[in-house]
C-alpha cells in the first residue's frame, strides 16, 4: 500500500496538489471556525493534537506534489508548516468576533507536527522509492 502512494501512476499521486490544495482550504476552514461551532471534548489538550495532526498531514500531502525530494524540500515545508501556522494564529488574534485567541502553544504543535509530517514523509519514501530520495 505505501509503495503504491509513492508510485507516479498512483490514484493520489497523480492528485497530488488538489489534495494539499482541499487540505490547506480545510485547515483555514477549521482554524478559522467561530469557537461556538467548535464541540467540546473532554480531552486533556485535545486542541494540541488536532493543530498537530492538520499539520503534519499539511506536510506531508505538499511534499506528496514533489517528483524528486531531498533535505533541502524537507526543510523547506516544515518552516512552511509553521510560518502557516503562525499565520493562522495571527489570523486568530485579528479577527476576535470569531471568538478565537491567538496561542503560541499552537503554532509549536503546528510546528511539531509539520516536522513529524516530513519525518514520516521522507521515512516512508526512503523505504519505497529509495532512488528518489537524496540528501
Amino acid at each position: 500500500m505505501v509503495n503504491h502512494l509513492f508510485s507516479e501512476n498512483s490514484f493520489i499521486k497523480k492528485r497530488a496538489r488538489f489534495i494539499a490544495i482541499l487540505w490547506t482550504l480545510l485547515v483555514l476552514f477549521l482554524c478559522l471556525l467561530p469557537s461556538n461551532k467548535i464541540p467540546e471534548f473532554n480531552v486533556p489538550l485535545i486542541d494540541k493534537w488536532v493543530h498537530f495532526l492538520l499539520f503534519g498531514c499539511f506536510s506531508f500531502f505538499w511534499l506528496l506534489t514533489l517528483k524528486q525530494y531531498s533535505f533541502l524540500h524537507l526543510l523547506f515545508w516544515a518552516i512552511i508548516t509553521a510560518v502557516f501556522g503562525w499565520f493562522i494564529e495571527e489570523l486568530q488574534g485579528f479577527f476576535i468576533v470569531l471568538g478565537r485567541a491567538k496561542d503560541s502553544f499552537d503554532v509549536l504543535a503546528d510546528a511539531i507536527g509539520g516536522v513529524l509530517g516530513c519525518i514520516l514523509f521522507f521515512f516512508l519514501c526512503k523505504k519505497t522509492t529509495p532512488s528518489r530520495v537524496s540528501l
